[in-house]
Order: C-alpha cells, then structure tokens, then sequence
C-alpha cells in the first residue's frame, strides 16, 4: 500500500553555489554519498542537485517536511546496477517508520540545469 508520494526538482547552479561554502555540503549529504558525488567531478553538481531533490522528496512523501531530519540521515546511493536507492538511518528511518512506511521506492533524472527525484513510500510488511 502506497503511504506517501513526493516528488522535487533542484537548479544545478544552487549546487555549485553551495560547493563554494565551506561545509555546507557536510552538513546535507551523507559521507559516502558526498564522497560517490564528488568523485563524478564536472558531474558532481548534477549528482549532488538529484540527492538533494530526492531528500526534499522524502519529506514531501512523509507528509511532514524534512524538520526534525538530519539530512546526513539520507543517504542517495546507487545499487550495482546503477538503479538508485535510499538507505535511511537515524532520524530520517525514525520518520518514515512513523509515518507507517517500510520500504522507499526512488526516481531519479537530470539534465544540464535541473535533477528530479520522485519518492514513494510503501508499506508492505517488509523491510526497507
């Protein structure tokens, strides 16, 4: 059963804006996940902007925004076969199971100046 659905578009340019910024990047992205993004160089605004879309998707499927949410507690990552996935801990896993969800489905895209996340979030008595 479908709990939530959120979707999020991101500008490439408020990315490379926020590079700019000491540890600002530190305080939205999940190591790793900064780490995979910024590997991509001339890539990794695109990279950063569809996490970041996907994070304000995740809140707009909680119904509750991302307040209370550490944004570290997001991680985007991609699965072997390059499909992307959410892994959740913390706060943000404390959220989702709140809002009775137990597995979240995520969509991404980019173009050259905007990344697109969808996030569903489904209860099926499985785990994430």
């Amino acid at each position: 059963m479908i709990v939530g659905i959120g979707i999020d578009i991101v500008h490439v340019r408020r990315l490379e804006h926020w590079k700019g910024i000491p540890g600002l990047l530190d305080r939205f992205f999940h190591p790793d996940e900064l780490k995979t993004a910024l590997d991509r160089g001339t890539g990794a605004s695109l990279s950063l902007a569809a996490r970041f879309a996907a994070k304000e998707a995740l809140g707009k499927a909680l119904g509750t925004g991302l307040a209370g949410i550490v944004l570290k507690d997001i991680h985007v990552a991609n699965h072997h076969n390059g499909r992307p996935e959410m892994r959740l801990y913390g706060s943000a896993l404390a959220a989702m199971r709140a809002c009775g969800a137990d597995r979240v489905h995520l969509s991404l895209t980019h173009e050259r100046d905007n990344a697109v996340a969808m996030v569903v979030l489904e209860r099926n008595g499985g785990g994430q």
